[in-house]
């Protein structure tokens, strides 16, 4: 038993290690990551958070991340869920060759899609704004949340709909009262999976944005110069990028954990 419970914990530290790394270096300068291996900062420095926390370039490039990220996991998920049902519930024309065209779009990267997007948005005065990103990231976002989600709803009886429909009750309000609360797993597993996808994406959140809505991806190129990079600057913002996440998964691991086990996960 002891041997068993030794190899998850071992594999968790194996995990673990480049996290504690990160966190590590953005508590040092970057002569002393350059200097030699250490395991602990030999000169403890906050210099690099209070550079982040100081200069609105650097904490504005947060705030705009968690903007648009919102934004796309609302859109995201406001599209999907009726799309969705409409897959798992009816069956029409098309029906397989359009949920699998909705997939590719997944599939494809996003280098694809960057030059049509920035001559898009640029023609319609869209391009270095929230909501560009947001929707933009909806190409990738709303395909990967139809298909969890309708894995989720294909598990509930169509004869709850039946049922609601017998006792009064109208579409709407059927779907937000009674439906809604019966997949509230994977509606917040499809939720945590579009805020992830938007948080990492970086080549089209950096393509579509100049000073306005900057995210802090793009934000974290500053670091680099003629002298070379700014290590210990830039440990200190992949810190902090970890934060949101962290905050996310701690809400919905229930949900993510039932998403193992009923959904399309």
């Amino acid at each position: 038993m002891r041997k068993r419970s030794l190899i998850p914990i071992l594999y968790i530290a194996f995990l673990m290690l480049p996290i504690y790394w990160l966190v590590a270096m953005s508590f040092k300068t970057t002569n002393e990551i350059l200097s030699g291996f250490s395991l602990f900062p030999q000169t403890f420095t906050l210099d690099n958070y209070r550079v982040i926390f100081t200069d609105p370039s650097w904490y504005w490039g947060y705030i705009n991340s968690i903007i648009y990220v919102s934004l796309n996991t609302v859109i995201s998920i406001s599209v999907a869920l009726p799309a969705a049902y409409a897959f798992s519930r009816y069956r029409f024309l098309g029906d397989k060759q359009l949920f699998f065209w909705l997939l590719t779009n997944r599939m494809a990267p996003a280098a694809v899609f960057a030059l049509p997007f920035f001559q898009l948005y640029s023609s319609v005065g869209l391009f270095d704004t929230h909501i560009a990103v947001a929707l933009a990231h909806c190409l990738f976002n709303i395909p990967l949340a139809v298909w969890i989600l309708e894995g989720f709803m294909r598990g509930v009886p169509k004869e709850l709909d039946e049922t609601a429909y017998v006792d009064g009750y109208s579409f709407p309000r059927f779907f937000v009262t009674i439906f809604l609360p019966t997949i509230k797993a994977g509606v917040g597993v499809a939720a945590f999976f579009c805020f992830m996808f938007s948080w990492v994406e970086m080549l089209l959140a950096k393509t579509l944005t100049a000073v306005e809505a900057k995210p802090i991806a793009a934000t974290m190129t500053k670091t680099a110069s003629s002298a070379g990079y700014e290590l210990g600057l830039l440990a200190a913002a992949g810190t902090l990028t970890i934060i949101p996440g962290a905050i996310v998964i701690y809400f919905v691991r229930n949900y993510i954990a039932k998403g193992f086990a009923l959904g399309r996960v």
